[in-house]
């Protein structure tokens, strides 16, 4: 059973570890080296303005995402998931619990890159929409960013 929860500063060299291996598998298409090479120092700097999620199994951390919001958009980053755990929903459920948290945004926001078909079928099974593409962005990379919007409600609207 994967249960989701904050971050604390403990799982943070787990943290770092997960993100390395899930990364690694695109060291030959991208320069992916900004996420093999994050410090405890940039993960403690991010824990003070982000959010930051784990997913765990049976007592392990096997998955995080960072995110934030910023004039009610949420920001989502770094979502990483042990390879050994891949394709088994804890990407999507830390995806969920990130929109049921982030209560005050009305936009989700995302970018993987660009040739990785399985994070693309991610975002896009999840109801996130294409909104940009972002070529040679930073490191080099093709990007490509997903937009969600929150269900207009309108009990809640201001008139």
């Amino acid at each position: 059973m994967i249960k989701i929860r904050r971050a604390t500063e403990r799982d943070f060299p787990d943290i770092l570890k997960i993100q390395r291996e899930a990364f690694s598998e695109y060291l030959n298409v991208y320069e992916a080296s900004a996420w093999m090479t994050e410090t405890l120092e940039g993960i403690r700097q991010d824990a003070t303005d982000k959010a930051i999620l784990v997913a765990e199994s049976e007592g392990t951390v096997v998955g995080s995402v960072r995110f934030w919001n910023v004039a009610g958009v949420c920001v989502i980053r770094l979502l990483s998931v042990s390879p050994a755990h891949q394709g088994h929903g804890i990407a999507k459920a830390l995806m969920t619990e990130i929109e049921r948290l982030a209560t005050g945004a009305h936009k989700f926001y995302v970018c993987t890159m660009l040739r990785t078909p399985r994070n693309i079928g991610l975002f896009l099974s999840l109801g996130y929409r294409p909104e940009s593409l972002l070529p040679n962005h930073y490191h080099q990379l093709d990007l490509i960013c997903f937009a969600k919007y929150r269900p207009f409600d309108s009990h809640s609207a201001l008139i």
